[in-house]
């Protein structure tokens, strides 16, 4: 069967465009985008085809990766290697690549401010197709949708709602520190990699305070989830083929089958409790309660118009977010601020007085937890040194300007957290030491008013979760330190790497002493 003319005329006119913007997407605009860029001053590694920088990004990270530092050693050349070195050979204002894509770093506090604070003009990147099948919710949202779906989402981490939660926090913190007692030796002290018994802890919180009664049910997800997300750090360490995702790889076929169990596990949860509360037959004091609660409030008041409120499915994503940002991010925070309690042992001695004085040897409440001003001071020092994201990352979709640098259409912008907390230009010649003092009289004084300390992002678009993992981490913290001492083992190893948060790639065994 022959082809007709105008069918081969099509075929060919086909071809033709799609090799055009094969070719615009791998070479002319990223070379366009570069000159644009090099005009105003910018400084980075020429576009290499297709790979930009990553090849070179992975060697770093393999190589830092490969040993161990010492605490006097600078963990951005451990976490960021790549990053330290673009600073060290073309300055802070520089750019780097993401493949074809040229990601532009901004340090300066003004500039970093004016992003985040243009929330609209600098938007979230899009995620990688795989990545979405780990989560996506709110944080992938933007304009008007990112508005309603916060709106439905803010009443849920109101403070007052969070001081219900108190009581699952001390179940949860009251199980781990019972465990750890338990190990103890007859000379009242053990050796633990501390690292899994806080992962499970804020899985456990985040299980009872999510879904309350569906707690065993939560525990699965939080095992799922955590799988997931090793997964989705190894598919985002290289450049993205549109329709890979498709391919029936190992990882693929991994993520999809995770992907499929979580949702699956949720829906059921998400029913049972519309079916509860329909009944009348449940108390709306979790964090899937709450969310359902204000949900249904929202699609109340605007019964005449469509489209407002969330599906199921979106439901599914914001409790799958649930565990992710809450789970990963007060690992990590508590996890460090042992570390360096270990090494600071004057510190610790002043948060163990200041707990025991609130308190004495009574389990935490949400009202003595707000006058921990030590406590506080060290958490704000250990998320300064050691943040739960490395960076932030925004696109740019149509020509802005930023201070007085011109971002077209295309560029990427970095804000590299872990650089701005290390830098010596904003917080002093002991910048990479720990000292909590810094912040004895607020963050603002502390930061002189800059923009320098964004641990948990800022603007519109800071991270809604914050206030709830403070108050599990300081519950946490009060009931450890009126339980044990501890110190690094020799056996401890200083290996911070950058996943899905800042994580201690060898554990982090510490020796436990009873009081």
């Amino acid at each position: 069967m022959k082809l007709s003319s105008a069918a081969i005329s099509f075929v060919f006119i086909t071809l033709l465009i799609f090799a055009w913007r094969l070719l615009n997407w791998v070479w002319l605009r990223p070379k366009k985008l570069e000159r644009c860029l090099r005009q105003q001053g910018l400084t980075g590694n020429s576009y290499r085809l297709l790979h930009g920088d990553f090849r070179e990004m992975s060697r770093m990270i393999n190589e830092a990766n490969s040993r161990p530092i010492s605490f006097s050693d600078d963990i951005v050349q451990r976490v960021l290697p790549f990053h330290y070195h673009s600073i060290q050979k073309y300055g802070k204002n520089n750019f780097t690549w993401l493949g074809p894509k040229p990601v532009v770093n901004i340090m300066e506090p003004e500039l970093i401010r004016d992003v985040l604070l243009k929330h609209n003009a600098f938007q979230k990147p899009p995620e990688h197709p795989l990545v979405k099948l780990l989560v996506s919710g709110i944080v992938s949202l933007e304009g008007e949708q990112w508005t309603k779906r916060r709106k439905i989402i803010n009443p849920a981490f109101h403070l007052e709602k969070l001081k219900h939660m108190v009581s699952a926090f001390q179940l949860s913190c009251s199980d781990m520190v019972n465990k750890w007692e338990k190990k103890l030796s007859v000379d009242g002290s053990c050796e633990l990699d501390i690292w899994p018994y806080l992962e499970n802890l804020t899985g456990d919180v985040i299980s009872r305070t999510a879904f309350g009664s569906s707690y065993a049910e939560g525990r699965r997800i939080f095992q799922l989830q955590k799988e997931q997300a090793h997964l989705a750090v190894q598919a985002t360490q290289s450049v993205y083929v549109p329709g890979w995702r498709f391919f029936p790889t190992k990882t693929n076929r991994r993520m999809r089958q995770i992907s499929n169990e979580v949702n699956a596990l949720l829906k059921g949860i998400i029913e049972k409790r519309e079916n509860a509360m329909k009944a009348c037959e449940t108390a709306n004091d979790d964090l899937l309660g709450l969310l359902m609660e204000s949900n249904y409030r929202e699609m109340q008041e605007n019964d005449e118009r469509k489209n407002v409120g969330m599906s199921i499915k979106d439901v599914i994503e914001e409790c799958k977010l649930f565990y992710l940002a809450g789970q990963e991010t007060t690992s990590a925070l508590l996890l460090w601020t042992m570390v360096l309690l270990s090494k600071h042992s004057n510190w610790q001695a002043c948060a163990r007085e200041e707990v025991l004085r609130v308190f004495g040897n009574k389990k935490p409440n949400g009202d003595g937890l707000n006058h921990l001003k030590i406590i506080t001071m060290i958490f704000h020092e250990v998320l300064r040194l050691y943040p739960p994201a490395s960076m932030l990352n925004r696109s740019v979709y149509a020509d802005t300007k930023v201070g007085g640098m011109y971002l077209p259409d295309g560029v990427q912008v970095s804000l590299p957290i872990l650089l701005v907390h290390h830098d010596h230009e904003i917080w002093g010649d002991d910048a990479k030491d720990f000292n909590p003092e810094r912040f004895s009289e607020g963050v603002s004084k502390a930061t002189k008013g800059q923009l320098a300390f964004f641990p948990f992002g800022y603007g519109p678009r800071i991270c809604v979760g914050q206030n709830f993992a403070m108050m599990e981490a300081k519950m946490a913290l009060a009931m450890i330190l009126q339980r044990f001492s501890f110190e690094l083992s020799p056996s401890y190893a200083h290996a911070p790497i950058g996943l899905v948060t800042m994580q201690p790639q060898h554990g982090a065994h510490l020796i436990l002493h009873g009081l």
